[in-house]
């Protein structure tokens, strides 16, 4: 039981402290956005979006915890999985650059962003995150996490990618492009 709490605790340290340092880049991404004319769209479902992603990590170290959950047998090929996550969420910021955030921002008249990932999938940030959801508590054993988060994310995605697409048409080559 050690190393599952070793590796438990690296896995969840290591990903609370990643979307902390997102959060510091994407202020700094929001001021530079604004500062060209940009502007938010649905900022009414973003704290429940936030919401979402905090109880996940609450969810997530209390079942791991309280429930006494234990690495399963295939945890390294999940391991692996989330890995190739981390590879492909750098891969989505990094296309982004300045335009990569939590938030929903847009800036009129600018270019849709279709390098990178981009240039395969329309939201491969949303993709990225939907299998995060899935991967992190499967690899530590946490089902109920992993099923009560993805249904959570699938019903935020809901609203959030019409939302997002709605505001890019509008205000960007959206359409022309995709």
């Amino acid at each position: 039981m050690a190393l599952d709490m070793m590796i438990f605790i690296c896995v969840v340290s290591f990903v609370i402290i990643q979307r902390i340092v997102e959060l510091f880049v994407a202020r700094t991404n929001e001021k530079w956005i604004r500062s060209q004319g940009g502007y938010e769209v649905g900022a009414k479902h973003y704290p429940f979006m936030v919401a979402m992603h905090v109880g996940f990590f609450i969810s997530l170290i209390i079942e791991f915890l309280v429930f006494d959950r234990s690495l399963p047998a295939f945890w390294i090929l999940l391991f692996v999985i989330f890995v190739m996550l981390q590879m492909m969420r750098i891969w989505v910021i990094s296309s982004l650059g300045r335009y990569w955030n939590t938030k929903i921002l847009v800036l009129p008249g600018a270019h849709v962003v279709k390098k990178g990932p981009f240039h395969f999938i329309r939201h491969p940030n949303y993709v990225v995150v939907t299998l995060e959801i899935i991967v992190i508590p499967l690899m530590l054993g946490a089902y109920f996490t992993a099923l009560l988060f993805t249904i959570l994310n699938f019903i935020i995605l809901s609203v959030r990618i019409p939302v997002e697409e709605a505001a890019l048409r509008e205000v960007t080559d959206y359409k022309e492009v995709f």
